[in-house]
């Protein structure tokens, strides 16, 4: 019988914080009898709006269906071109695809790995119908240089705020002075849902186009017919142009209200949990990411930019993963994936030098300071190796 003692559990990237308030809540959906889209939802919008201080909210399937009807709410069509950051995950770029529209690729700023209104500019055209800006890994973008560039030329900002819910952007919630922005529920945000998606916007006629095109495009949606008298059987619905299947279900959204309701003390963890990483890496050469002059981040990402002189990011990442901690490469660069190679039109080098010395480390609400020590000693065992 050996003697070696158990390898300690592996240190995830990353755990949703989910507890007994968010399964009695979907337990409670679930023995409703509603479980689709129905009044749990429109309880979950109106909450939410009133979170970022915004008239609208519109729930939806996920942050990527959330930026498709985003700019097709914005008249974002074939022919059109799109600024948006290559150091983005892929689903940015992939909804202006699907649009009909090109994605131009902008770099980025290498200390907040966001879209800035000097890397936009050269970038804007006849052409240009949108730009979307990505609070990328909870970083607020400096959103209004670029609106300032943008809206005068008639092109749409449209905020991916798919990794900033928390996050504030001149003292205001992130995405609150954006004209519309996209918010993503995945279990790798800091406010989940499972899967599922936010449009916030000012329009009052967009948010009612956005609820209708999220329900195939119909008139009354099926929770307002089933509402009326005699079950909506009397109510006839009419689809008058082209929508989609992009609903978020009534049990998603009960955990999403629970969910909002912890969402300052997530954030306020996970600050100090980054705050203690600055401590443990001192030194190091390493730099990770912190907060811009104009907001806080909550820290969706705990990214860092590896040091001059230490080994390929590769190797970093075996060598954690061989001491029990499950880091993750930093965020990818959507111009070196096959479906858009070759197509930047001028050169990123700052989108390039994060997406391939970056790397993410372990942080989540659950996280403790023994397991934090563990990851801050493998890192530092690793950058000694160079």
């Amino acid at each position: 019988m050996s003697s070696t003692a158990p390898a300690a559990p592996v240190i995830p990237v990353m755990l949703p914080w989910l507890g007994e308030e968010e399964a009695t809540a979907a337990a409670e959906a679930v023995r409703s009898g509603w479980v689709a889209q129905g009044p749990r939802v429109a309880a979950f919008e109106r909450a939410f709006a009133e979170h970022l201080g915004v008239p609208h909210a519109v729930a939806v399937s996920s942050c990527t269906t959330a930026l498709h009807l985003a700019l097709i709410g914005a008249g974002v069509g074939p022919g059109d071109e799109v600024v948006v950051p290559s150091l983005s995950f892929v689903a940015t770029a992939n909804a202006v695809t699907y649009v009909g529209a090109v994605p131009v690729f902008a770099d980025v700023d290498p200390a907040t790995g966001n879209l800035t209104a000097a890397t936009v500019e050269p970038l804007l055209t006849a052409r240009t119908k949108a730009v979307v800006a990505v609070d990328q890994g909870g970083v607020p973008v400096d959103l209004d240089g670029i609106r300032a560039l943008a809206e005068p030329r008639g092109a749409t900002v449209v905020e991916d705020a798919a990794c900033g819910a928390g996050s504030v952007y001149r003292g205001r919630p992130v995405g609150a002075t954006a004209a519309v922005a996209a918010y993503s529920f995945h279990p790798r945000k800091v406010l989940t849902t499972g899967e599922g998606g936010m449009v916030t916007c000012r329009d009052g006629e967009l948010a009612a186009r956005l609820r209708r095109l999220r329900e195939h495009g119909m008139s009354v949606s099926a929770a307002d017919r089933h509402a009326t008298a005699g079950g909506g059987a009397g109510v006839l619905e009419t689809y008058d142009e082209i929508g989609f299947n992009y609903r978020m279900t009534d049990i998603q959204a009960a955990v999403g209200l629970v969910q909002l309701g912890k969402l300052p003390a997530m954030v306020a963890r996970r600050r100090e949990l980054a705050a203690r990483y600055r401590e443990l890496l001192a030194g190091t050469g390493a730099r990770l990411v912190a907060d811009p002059e104009h907001g806080t981040t909550n820290y969706q990402s705990c990214w860092l930019l590896l040091p001059d002189g230490a080994p390929d990011r590769g190797a970093v990442l075996a060598a954690l993963a061989e001491a029990g901690v499950s880091a993750r490469r930093g965020i990818m660069a959507a111009h070196l994936e096959a479906p858009y190679k070759g197509t930047a039109r001028v050169p990123l080098p700052a989108t390039e030098l994060l997406t391939r010395r970056s790397l993410i480390l372990p942080l989540y609400h659950a996280l403790t300071e023994e397991q934090q020590d563990r990851v801050a000693g493998a890192l530092l065992d690793a950058l000694r190796r160079s």
